[in-house]
């Protein structure tokens, strides 16, 4: 199926500052009208994660996200079964980069004196 484009024109109302108007105009009169779309899109999912308050960025949250309610019995138990959690953490999308950072911490859980 071959889709064809027809030029359209869109106007769009928004309040910015001049800096921020003379970006934008930059930025559209750059980029195609799929970057556009999927650069909005990205942008609104974004903003719909932070204003539903879950929104985590970055190794550092997503290691603190696994290990920051681990108790020292679920730590040990993590690195007893490691490579079953290794699957979980790449099919949750993790690079090994951050598995690794994980280990650390976990490591580190399992070996401290008190419950966490």
């Amino acid at each position: 199926m071959i889709a064809f484009m027809v030029e359209r024109e869109l106007k769009i109302k928004l309040a910015v500052t001049e800096r921020q108007y003379r970006e934008i105009k930059y930025y559209f009169s750059l980029l195609h009208s799929e970057s556009i779309v999927s650069g909005l899109k990205f942008a609104y999912n974004r903003q719909k994660a932070k204003d539903g308050g879950y929104l985590i960025l970055g190794r550092k949250s997503f290691v603190k996200k696994e290990t920051s309610m681990l108790t020292k019995e679920q730590a040990r138990w993590r690195l007893a079964n490691w490579k079953s959690m290794i699957r979980t953490y790449r099919n949750k999308g993790y690079s090994y980069p951050t598995i690794s950072r994980i280990k650390k911490v976990i490591k580190f859980i399992a070996k401290s004196s008190n419950k966490k």
